[in-house]
């Protein structure tokens, strides 16, 4: 050891010999940190040795150093361990364990961890196509990053719910939870928002475009649904579908209608 590391703490001497590469040095010094119960940095000593020893390849015996840290109850390295598990589970497809160690975070109870952990459980959900668990995760995420102090994570859990919602025939729902979001997201996240809630009003626009021709609109009222809605799907990259709706209306046993779709038909002829 150099004089300057005599004068400098264990763990900050850890760190500067892992930040010169000096893995194994680093590793050496933090393993007997977190092997002392009686050491006060034992957590953070134990959280850094998992992160040396996956960066040596060493996976399970970093999982087992992150399960030291997590198992000092410590409220922010303990955190930072189930994040550690929880990440390199989902990196191997272990998606169980995975949710384990997202739990874990929540039971430490850190409250900048948990919106993360919500968020993650929540992924995971759509993962397995638990939508309904899916979506009290999101909402947690919401919540739980609001009483944080910081939208930021609300902001894209309220996007990844809005999405779901879209990919389920839930626009106004999507519209609802992007407009709460608006309320509380930092500025940066804000145009986002707005985009995804503008796609989520040209998916309402469609339905309302379609519900109209089934509640038998009269043939003017039917040819300008129809055309709407056919020019509306393919902003929503959904050609194929506007392709069927101008041949519905062109084929119509309504000869009225369908002449009249005819003429917004050619208007780009």
């Amino acid at each position: 050891m150099t004089s300057s590391e005599l004068q400098t703490s264990p763990l900050d001497t850890a760190r500067l010999r892992a930040e010169r590469g000096d893995l194994e040095g680093a590793a050496a010094i933090l393993s007997e940190l977190a092997a002392d119960p009686e050491e006060p940095d034992r957590a953070q000593a134990a959280v850094g040795l998992a992160v040396v020893l996956e960066q040596r390849g060493e996976v399970e015996a970093a999982r087992a150093a992150a399960r030291t840290a997590l198992a000092t109850g410590h409220p922010e390295f303990a955190a930072q361990a189930a994040c550690h598990l929880a990440q390199g589970f989902e990196r191997e497809g272990r998606d169980d364990q995975a949710r384990g160690a997202w739990q874990a975070v929540l039971g430490v109870g850190t409250a900048a961890y948990v919106p993360l952990a919500h968020l993650a459980l929540a992924r995971l959900a759509v993962r397995a196509q638990h939508l309904e668990e899916a979506d009290r995760e999101f909402r947690a995420a919401v919540r739980a990053s609001v009483e944080a102090g910081d939208g930021r994570v609300g902001a894209h859990a309220a996007q990844q719910l809005a999405d779901l919602m879209m990919e389920h025939g839930e626009p106004g729902a999507a519209a609802e939870v992007l407009l709460d979001a608006l309320e509380f997201a930092p500025a940066d996240e804000v145009p986002g928002l707005r985009v995804q809630l503008g796609i989520a009003h040209l998916e309402l626009a469609c339905a309302e475009f379609a519900e109209s021709l089934q509640d038998g609109a009269d043939p003017s009222t039917g040819a300008l649904a129809i055309e709407l809605l056919a020019r509306t799907l393919p902003l929503r990259g959904r050609a194929d579908d506007a392709d069927r709706v101008w041949t519905y209306g062109l084929e119509h046993e309504d000869e009225t209608l369908a002449a009249e779709v005819r003429l917004r038909f050619q208007r780009d002829a």
